[in-house]
């Protein structure tokens, strides 16, 4: 393969997936710090894959009335679930070695699991988690190509880690850093692929059944726990999970699911009744998995870390490098059959281009007709007086790969009049062959029987402004036209920021609590609800996203006062007629839909903002019902009146309140739940479901979505998000 086509193929699959690649590995930077974070927790004994079942098991039962499984983690804590002494059911950490109580598992940070969501599904479900699969795969693609480009730029496997010269900023540290961490990459890409793959049973789960044979179990000669042979030469390093018999039957049996395989042992004689290996793929599944998420070492979860940081670095020195490159491309003003000025440019990395650009620009500004173009697309040109070549050097004195077929076209399109010709060449002298392919293009042409040299070969190290200029003066003098170079600026665009006046704001009843404010645009401002206002409280990069709802043409926010919250403190210390600076991100995957026959709304807290707007504007009364699910009834009272009088106005088809700590405590899932048919029968008939608010309520709702649609419409929740018709903004 030549170094273009693996260069296109880098390019375009890092072009074509570079957004969900800088998603995953956002996240993954961040979801790298949960095992971090687990490690520090004081749950590990000393010496544990030194502790055998046959000392940890008879401590356990004397502690606990009745245990029913034993878990150690991915951290080597030790879980117990069962009844304590004192009659209580528990799901404990223990000390192995003497049974004491060292903790209680708490649930996994909100937070995390938001990310964790994200990172493997897009919030997307499988659809997400296909895109997912597919990126690592993608990843997987640019890595290679990568190596591919390294290999050949080193111009051998030999060479690989030879010192790289230092000439460019994205250049070197895109190939030094890519070196480094090229097998954590690797890893993550090859892991995260297998994962897909398991995902979606392309390669095929195994299940472990034990099939007893309960006629042949012997009930004698009975052990303790401390002589079962396979209990002292077994370590808990070795275990995942024990489940323990049900009875004292001697037809139940302990069932020790190990690293590699799973056995059921004899409860009264230690006897191995069963034995079944884990197949490769179970083994490589769990492989993938330490890898991947860095779950089992905390050193490795940090290098994860470090490498999903340097994919984010990869991703931007890319396109700076591309950028650089093709920004050297330049439209011709005349033909090339009509120029007497012709420049051709060999540039791996675009550099070279600039000189020469700005030597082109400065031919066109004084009259001279000029035609600019790449060494590789060298050919006849009719009426050529002077010929100028730039070039760099590539590798170990190699053609740049927009100059590697100069030579062969040189022989095969001999000019038809005399040519006076200059060759330039770019490089460093810190490598060992400075510009030695503008050496040899300066040979060839010297050799061709239409050329003559115009003045001697000319080399210029580090880009050096002062050696080209050199050059310039040199070449100035001998044709008698002028140069003079100077650069080119560009500027970024800012972001557009409206203003906003403050209209109203209600007051918050207790700490913590919620609160609206409306805010109407000075001028003329394009919105909807369901999209999102940026603030900037600092006047600085930090941003704050709020849903909108359109309310009487003005901006309605809901929001929760967070004790020090940068956002929410800043918009409750505003006052009416106060002034803010703000932008508008349209969220059009999250509007109102037009042509829907029900909406079912489903929200928490103050994920019912953009509802309220979405009802205010529903004068088309499409049948619209909202689930709400608040802690307490006054939570609510902030709404009370917009809903119940958009009840009135058949704005509102039905308005369905839970309160979690009050009442009957329900959740909004439990409303879900009792109004099952009524949202089956909405999504036959081309209904719509609308979710905004917690993830961990997204979640609730999406599993009792999934059993509700399986049960009466033959469909899973991927169909409908696939036909844009469950709509989630979760936060």
């Amino acid at each position: 393969m030549t170094i273009s086509v693996w260069r296109y193929s880098h390019l375009v699959l890092a072009i074509s997936s570079f957004l969900l690649i800088a998603l995953a590995s956002i996240t993954g930077i961040i979801l790298a710090f949960e095992p971090v974070s687990l490690k520090t927790l004081p749950y590990k004994v000393d010496n544990f894959n030194q502790i055998t079942l046959a000392e940890t098991l008879p401590v356990l039962k004397n502690n606990f009335e009745e245990i029913t499984d034993l878990t150690v983690d991915h951290n080597q804590f030790v879980i117990v679930k069962g009844i304590n002494t004192a009659g209580n059911d528990v799901t404990v950490y223990v000390d192995p070695r003497n049974g004491k109580t060292l903790g209680v598992p708490e649930k996994q940070n909100e937070f995390f699991q938001w990310v964790t969501s994200f990172h493997r599904s897009l919030f997307l479900n499988e659809l997400g988690r296909f895109f997912i699969g597919l990126t690592a795969f993608l990843l997987l693609l640019i890595t290679v190509s990568g190596i591919a480009l390294i290999i050949q730029r080193q111009r051998g496997i030999k060479r690989f880690f030879t010192k790289i010269i230092r000439e460019n900023f994205f250049q070197y540290y895109h190939v030094t850093l890519g070196r480094i961490l090229l097998i954590p990459i690797l890893i993550i890409t090859i892991s995260g692929t297998y994962l897909s793959l398991v995902r979606f049973k392309i390669i095929p789960e195994h299940k472990v059944s034990s099939k007893v044979d309960f006629d042949s179990i012997k009930s004698d000669p009975e052990k303790k726990l401390a002589d079962f042979t396979i209990f002292k030469n077994t370590t808990l390093g070795e275990v995942n999970n024990i489940e323990f018999p049900f009875s004292e039957d001697v037809e139940d049996y302990y069932t020790l699911k190990l690293k590699d395989r799973e056995l059921t042992v004899n409860q009264i004689t230690g006897d191995i009744l069963t034995e079944a290996l884990y197949p490769t793929t179970v083994l490589l599944t769990e492989l993938s998995l330490d890898l991947h998420t860095g779950r089992t070492n905390i050193i490795w979860a940090i290098v994860l870390a470090i490498a999903s940081c340097n994919i984010l670095f990869f991703i931007y020195s890319g396109f700076a490098i591309t950028l650089k490159r093709r920004s050297g491309v330049t439209k011709n003003k005349y033909k090339k059959e009509d120029c007497n000025y012709i420049i051709l440019v060999g540039s791996e990395n675009g550099s070279t281009f600039h000189f020469a650009k700005s030597v082109y620009q400065q031919l066109i500004k004084v009259g001279q007709k000029c035609f600019i173009a790449e060494l590789n697309n060298y050919s006849v040109y009719p009426k050529a007086e002077y010929l100028i070549v730039f070039t760099a050097t590539y590798g170990l004195g190699d053609a740049p790969t927009n100059a590697s077929k100069f030579m062969e076209l040189l022989k095969k399109h001999p000019q038809p009049n005399k040519v006076d010709f200059s060759v330039v060449g770019f490089g460093s002298k810190s490598y060992p062959d400075f510009c030695k392919y503008a050496y040899e293009a300066n040979n060839v042409l010297s050799l061709q029987e239409w050329a003559a040299s115009l003045i001697e070969i000319h080399t210029v190290n580090d880009r050096s402004p002062e050696e080209f200029g050199q050059w310039a003066e040199l070449w100035s003098q001998k044709t008698e036209i002028p140069l003079a170079i100077s650069p080119k600026l560009f500027a970024g665009k800012a972001k557009r920021l409206h203003k906003l006046v403050v209209t109203e704001k209600t007051i918050i009843t207790h700490e913590e609590g919620s609160f609206l404010i409306h805010l109407k645009p000075k001028r003329t401002l394009r919105f909807t609800s369901g999209d999102l206002l940026a603030i900037y409280p600092a006047n600085d990069h930090r941003e704050r996203l709020y849903s909108i709802g359109k309310v009487n043409k003005n901006l309605q926010l809901s929001v929760k006062l967070h004790k020090n919250g940068l956002g929410s403190n800043y918009l409750y210390d505003l006052q009416p007629g106060q002034i803010i600076k703000a932008a508008v991100d349209v969220n059009a995957h999250f509007h109102f839909p037009k042509k829907a026959s029900t909406v079912i709304m489903i929200a928490n807290g103050t994920g019912i903002a953009p509802f309220l707007g979405m009802v205010d504007g529903n004068h088309k009364k499409i049948n619209t019902h909202l689930y709400c699910g608040f802690r307490d009834s006054s939570s609510f009272e902030l709404y009370k009146d917009a809903t119940h009088k958009n009840l009135e106005k058949k704005k509102l088809s039905s308005l369905n309140l839970s309160y979690s700590r009050e009442g009957n405590k329900q959740y909004v899932s439990d409303l879900v739940l009792r109004d099952k048919e009524l949202i089956a029968k909405a999504m036959q008939q081309d209904g719509v479901i609308m979710i905004c608010g917690s993830l961990a309520m997204q979640k609730d709702i999406i599993e009792i979505l999934e059993v509700i649609f399986k049960e009466t419409n033959n469909q899973e929740v991927s169909y409908y998000q696939s036909h844009n018709r469950i709509l989630m903004d979760c936060y």
